[in-house]
């Protein structure tokens, strides 16, 4: 059992940046994003190729989007430090072939702060059109 889901059980959250990205991947691959509402903080943002969301509630919609969407998800590479987390993966969209995508993730004080996401969309765009 991983450090998060025992301290999900036992109802005392994480703050580590890796276990807290390792939640946010979770979350994507269940489709199910009531265990990472809890470590945004309120004046998070994400940046990514398809768009820009502030605050909790947008960041959640657009992940929840985004996971409808998902067909795979694959952790290649995670490396962190104090404070920021990058984690290579694959993820494969709406028939699309899988695209290599870097998720920054910044943390302070036990919550997500900043989400940065970069990738070659053509894939996805081609697949979707």
């Amino acid at each position: 059992m991983d450090s998060w889901e025992a301290g999900r059980e036992s109802g005392v959250m994480t703050t580590t940046p890796t276990d807290i990205a390792a939640v946010y991947f979770d979350c994507w691959a269940r489709k199910d994003f009531t265990d990472l509402a809890p470590y945004l903080a309120p004046d998070c943002t994400f940046t990514g190729v398809f768009g820009v969301a502030n605050g909790p509630d947008e960041f959640l919609r657009g992940l929840n989007g985004m996971a409808a969407s998902t067909d795979s998800l694959v952790i290649r590479k995670r490396i962190a430090d104090d404070t920021d987390v990058i984690t290579w993966f694959d993820l494969g969209m709406s028939s699309a072939p899988a695209t290599a995508v870097a998720n920054w993730t910044r943390v302070a004080d036990g919550l997500i702060t900043e989400v940065d996401v970069t990738f070659d969309p053509r894939g996805i765009l081609a697949a979707s059109s």
